[in-house]
This record gives structure tokens, C-alpha cells and sequence, in this order.
């Protein structure tokens, strides 16, 4: 009897959540399967999953797959042809007990082989918290799941649903944990991450949620945010860069262009004086802070200069 075997592929989040699965599937008595969560972000991605459920069949040919993930939410249909998958199982059912003990008597059964509903659908809170994910030193605390916007690049909120929030009691409630078991880190970490607390009574905004967090766990020696759309940066946020030492000094921004037109055509939020002004704010803020972002290139219909205006950026 062997422990069941994960494959991770894409995101941060994605990692998280292989680690929640890998509690929920030992909990539920699996032994001898593995487990690959997907990513969709690009065909190559899609791609790269056939490839490594080939990889796994070959390697161990006696251990049934189960694929999910946000390849397997957007493309069942792929992975349910392939003959070296067992079991399709959808986001949100990944994340169910109810799933993983469904699947430990009959994977091998006649059962139905795709497991997926409609992402659209799920309403409910990012469910499965675990406590401890990370290095030693730094814990990664998921708070939101999904999104609202629809960029004409992203195939994101067909694979991870509408925003939904953590509420803030149970953010602070884990963190309170992690920081008791000897985590000095902890990194926020969502698909969306400024539009938490929207789907929430009053409705929050995410820098509420950095300064309760900052507040009640006084203990909690670095506080990390992964990474923000800084259009939606709220004035609570601002003032934790400007006044909370123990936030690190360092944002990754999903700026994905540097040029108007085609962030218009990207349907982004932002202008690129919109990004400039951000920056500009932040820094002034907080002089030592630091940046990161995403840049696509090769968008449909960018030219040599579109293209130089986000290396400008």
C-alpha cells in the first residue's frame, strides 16, 4: 500500500491545492493512485498535462490517474478519451472529502469516469484550509478562489468559477495557527486577490483584510501579498504599505501590457499611466518597496511598437 502520488502543474494556487487533495485523499484511504492537477493557462500547459499522464501511465502502468485541475474543469471531454485516465475530477469537486471517499471503494468500478460540474455554479468560499504549506519558514494561506473579470487572454474563470472570498475570521483564525506551529511568513494567495471580500457581508475590500490580519496577529513577523491588479488597490492597502513594517515591501503587478490599445483589447482595467501612477504612489509610500509584473507578449494585433511601449514599461 503506497501513499497516493501528486503531480503539480501551473500556479502557486495550484500547489496549495495539492496539498489540501494529498490530506483528503490519505484521510479517505487511497493508496496506489496518482494524481495530476492541471493547469490551463495555455494550450502548452494543456499540452504538458497529456504529456506527463502519459509519463505516469508508463512509469507505473498498475496505478489508476485521476486528473483535475483547471485543464481538467475547461477540457474534461480531452482527459476522459485519454485510455491511461481512471477518473476526470472537476475544481470544486477536488476539493469535496465527499469526493475522495466516493472514489477510494470503485475507482476501478464501472462509476461515472468524469466528475465535473458547472464551475459557474459554485458559490460557496474557498473550502479546504490546510496548515502548513511552504518552507519552514513561510506558509502560503489561500483567501480567494476565482474571478469576476473577463480578459480576452484568460481561460481562468471557466477553470476556477466566479470570486469567492475566505471570510476574514478564518483567514486570521489559520494564520494565528501557522504563526503558533513556527512560521514566521505568510504569503496571501488567490486568483484575484484584490476582489476579495466582494462577494462578502459589506463587502470588504482586501486592504481591510491585510490590515485585520496585521492587527490580530501581532506575532505574525512578515506578512507577503503574492500578487495584486493594482487598479483595484483600495485605500486600506495604501496605508498598510505606507505604515505596516512588517508587510513586505515588494508587490507583483498583473499589468500584462504597456500600451493603451492593446490593453483595451486585452480588456484590462488599467491604462498604462494608470500602472506608472500606481508605482509612483507606492514608492512614495514606501521608498524601499519593490516590483514585479506579467507581461504578454505577442498579443494578437501588436505591432513592433506596441510592443516597445511595454518594454518602456
Amino acid at each position: 500500500m503506497s501513499a497516493p502520488k501528486f503531480t503539480t502543474l501551473g500556479c502557486r494556487l495550484n500547489a496549495y491545492e495539492s496539498e489540501a487533495m494529498r490530506e483528503l485523499a490519505t484521510a479517505a484511504g487511497l493508496s496506489n493512485v496518482q494524481v495530476i492537477n492541471t493547469c490551463a493557462v495555455t494550450a502548452e500547459a494543456v499540452r504538458k498535462a497529456k504529456k506527463e499522464i502519459r509519463k505516469l501511465a508508463r512509469e507505473n502502468p498498475n496505478a489508476p490517474i485521476i486528473v483535475t485541475g483547471c485543464a481538467a474543469q475547461t477540457e474534461p471531454e480531452t482527459f476522459a478519451a485519454m485510455a491511461e485516465v481512471t477518473r476526470v475530477v472537476g475544481n470544486h469537486e477536488k476539493m469535496q472529502p465527499d469526493t475522495w471517499q466516493s472514489l477510494a471503494p470503485d475507482l476501478i468500478g464501472e462509476t461515472e469516469k468524469v466528475i465535473v460540474n458547472d464551475i459557474m455554479s459554485v458559490t460557496e468560499t474557498a473550502g479546504h484550509m490546510i496548515d502548513g504549506f511552504g518552507t519552514r519558514s513561510r506558509a502560503y494561506v489561500q483567501v480567494q478562489n476565482g474571478c469576476d473579470h473577463r480578459c480576452t487572454f484568460c481561460i481562468i474563470p471557466y477553470g476556477r468559477g466566479n470570486s469567492r472570498s475566505v471570510p476574514a475570521g478564518v483567514v486570521v483564525e489559520q494564520i494565528k495557527r501557522l504563526v503558533g506551529r513556527g512560521f514566521n511568513e505568510v504569503v496571501l494567495t488567490g486568483v484575484d486577490l484584490t476582489s476579495w471580500g466582494a462577494d462578502l457581508p459589506a463587502a470588504p475590500r482586501f486592504g481591510d483584510l491585510v490590515m485585520r490580519i496585521l492587527k490580530l496577529v501581532p506575532d505574525l513577523p512578515r506578512l507577503r501579498i503574492s500578487s495584486i491588479d493594482s487598479i483595484e488597490a483600495d485605500d486600506n492597502l495604501m496605508q498598510a504599505i505606507a505604515t505596516e513594517p512588517r508587510l513586505m515591501p515588494h508587490l507583483h503587478l498583473s499589468l500584462q501590457h504597456g500600451d493603451d490599445l492593446i490593453l483595451k483589447r486585452m480588456k484590462r482595467r488599467h491604462l498604462r499611466d494608470d500602472a506608472i501612477r500606481f508605482t509612483e504612489e507606492a514608492l512614495k509610500l514606501r521608498p524601499e518597496m519593490t516590483f514585479g509584473a506579467d507581461i504578454i507578449a505577442g498579443f494578437p494585433t501588436e505591432t513592433e511598437a506596441h510592443f516597445a511601449n511595454s518594454l518602456k514599461l
